[in-house]
């Protein structure tokens, strides 16, 4: 299909941003929908439910990569889609111009700040840290 210019009007030429944004919060949308009822599943119902989460569990699941990068995934897809969203917001409350560009880039360092330290927490965790007093550990950690 090839698109239609008006007489005086300008050929677009690039990458259509919206259009991309669009599809990419019907695509992270599907896709969250799974990670977040597997999430759920595994941690409240699976086991002996929402009373067995505590550090231990979480130490036992993120020693597991499988479970890293799924957290992972549902943490950055989660974030994006929602900073995408309220980017559509500020486009459709706010007049172009510094007021607009400021909220944008507040939205996008924040975003990038949570994606960059949620990323880390999961991925540097060590419930068992080697040279910590015995009475400061979990009852899991082998005694040293």
């Amino acid at each position: 299909m090839t698109a239609i210019n008006f007489p005086g009007e300008p050929r677009r030429r690039g990458t259509n941003l919206e259009k991309w944004g669009w599809i990419y919060m019907r695509a992270s949308g599907v896709v969250l929908l799974v990670l977040i009822f597997g999430h759920l599943i595994v941690n409240l119902m699976v086991g002996e439910g929402v009373k067995a989460i505590d550090f231990g569990f979480v130490g036992g699941k993120w020693a597991d990569p499988f479970w890293q990068w799924w957290d992972v995934t549902m943490l950055w897809l989660a974030l994006i889609h929602g900073a995408n969203g309220m980017r559509t917001l500020v486009n459709d409350y706010t007049n172009p111009g510094t007021t607009q560009k400021v909220l944008k880039g507040a939205l996008f360092a924040a975003a990038a700040v949570l994606i960059v330290l949620g990323t880390l927490v999961v991925f540097t965790f060590e419930p068992c840290p080697a040279g910590s007093p015995a009475d400061l550990l979990p009852s899991f950690c082998p005694a040293v």
